[in-house]
């Protein structure tokens, strides 16, 4: 077992940064921030989507949190004060909207942040020790993923699953307060993990190490085998064109929508998760060895058309077909979620092939980035699209329009496959110089095990 191979508290500690930290705070965020950008704010759609992509900016910089675990140490250790910097930070900035009553929207937003940087800080830690622990042990690093994986996976699932009930209960900001919980466990890690302290440390080293990375990574962004792919990834997601937040505020209108209650929320984007999780299965056992371009054409196919289930919801048609609410939108849910899922996985795969040897770690962070770029363009281009067509708290009757661009953009992103390599999914993509390339120090080799967290903070 893994906890007698590694110890129970590394163990424990995959399962507090990823299961509950990560997948089951998620839920909870999610849901509350939705409801209180909507309830205590008495926000637009339009500014609630803009917002939302703000909140994320801190995952956008990860590679800055990581080289700083890697190359950084405090106290001559490089990754338990950082999950104990994360821990506070977290819990801090979760409790400021939670007890403050009339908290102006700018302080809220920066709570957001802050706790989001917690987040990531703290992934970015674990992904670190988890590569490690892979390296050290490569019998256990297919368990490793499994655990990183299912911890994630059920810990979202209960969290979407409580989010609407507590909402319900003790109001958004009430469970503001609950996760701060999620977070303070994330200093019981920095606490009880072991690690050797830093024997020798020399800034002169670390810098000339960094100046390494940041050379290699220029050199690897310049090579046409790494730019096209970087490029279609950021444009496929760009032109997502996310209006969750119109959605959400139609889904929750007694008058235009179907006036779904906080528990029914909940309960959606529960089966949310699990067509993520299911769109992953499907890929690992049938469509990893097909080529990208196909899985890719055919899946950015599916994911524009199937957001055009939201335009039968909208415009009211599953009700003439004898379909509920409620019932069409599950199927709509899971679908869609699991659809996107399937696309997000070969740009996975595909960005995990993009890293140049010795600093892997570092540039899937990097790239990564990249995609949350991609998805803030989304947001805010969802922000003005929602404010163009003067959709409203109280006024959907454009709704609909909205949602037929948002997927025939969707659809854009097949006219640029010719920038994703025809390689085949099993071989390398980058050129062999940077393949062979001298491998640094441990420094830089936070690995790919970034993989399983990212996964679960895509699409």
């Amino acid at each position: 077992m893994l906890s007698d191979e590694l110890s129970w508290r590394f163990v424990l500690a995959v399962v507090i940064v990823y299961g509950i930290n990560q997948g089951t705070s998620i839920g909870l965020y999610r849901v509350s921030v939705q409801y209180y950008m909507k309830d205590v704010q008495k926000l637009q759609p339009s500014e609630a989507q803009f917002y939302s992509g703000i909140i994320q900016i801190p995952w956008i910089i990860k590679p800055i949190w990581g080289l700083m675990t890697d190359i950084v140490p405090i106290f001559r250790l490089r990754r338990r004060p950082y999950f104990i910097f994360a821990g506070l930070v977290g819990s801090i900035a979760m409790l400021v909207p939670a007890f403050t009553p009339n908290l102006p929207l700018v302080w809220a937003i920066l709570s957001f942040m802050t706790a989001s940087a917690g987040v990531a800080i703290a992934d970015v830690t674990i992904d670190a020790c988890v590569t490690e622990n892979s390296i050290s042990h490569p019998s256990l690093a297919g368990d490793l993923q499994s655990l990183c994986g299912v911890s994630s996976s059920i810990g979202q699932l209960l969290g979407f699953g409580m989010s609407g009930v507590l909402v319900h209960r003790i109001g958004p900001q009430g469970v503001f307060g609950v996760l701060s919980i999620p977070a303070g466990l994330v200093i019981l890690v920095g606490m009880m993990l072991q690690e050797p302290r830093v024997h020798s440390y020399s800034h002169k080293r670390v810098s000339q190490k960094f100046l390494d990375a940041i050379k290699t990574m220029v050199t690897a962004l310049k090579t046409p085998d790494v730019w096209r792919p970087c490029l279609y990834m950021y444009l496929s997601l760009a032109l997502g064109v996310s209006i969750h937040e119109g959605m959400f505020y139609w889904y929750t209108d007694a008058k235009s929508g179907p006036s779904f209650s906080q528990e029914v929320i909940g309960s959606i984007f529960s089966v949310g998760a699990v067509g993520s999780l299911l769109g992953v299965l499907l890929y690992q056992n049938v469509f990893r060895n097909h080529p990208f371009h196909s899985v890719l054409f055919w899946t950015q196919l599916l994911y524009g058309a199937s957001s055009l289930l939201d335009l039968v919801l909208v415009l009211r048609l599953n009700l003439k077909f004898g379909l509920p609410d409620y019932i069409f939108v599950v199927m709509d849910e899971l679908v869609s979620k699991m659809i996107g899922r399937l696309k997000w996985m070969p740009l996975l795969v595909i960005s995990s092939k993009l890293c140049p040897s010795g600093i892997e770690g570092t540039f899937f962070a990097l790239l990564m980035s990249i995609d949350h770029v991609g998805m803030l363009t989304s947001s805010w281009a969802g922000s003005i699209l929602l404010h163009a067509l003067n959709v409203t708290r109280t006024q959907f009757d454009n709704l609909w329009v909205s949602i037929l661009i948002r997927s025939l953009a969707r659809i854009l992103p097949i006219g640029l496959l010719f920038l994703v390599p025809k390689n085949d999914p099993n071989s390398s993509i980058l050129p062999s110089e940077l393949l062979t390339s001298k491998k640094g120090d441990d420094v830089f080799e936070s690995g790919s095990s970034e993989l399983i967290s990212l996964v679960d903070n895509g699409i």
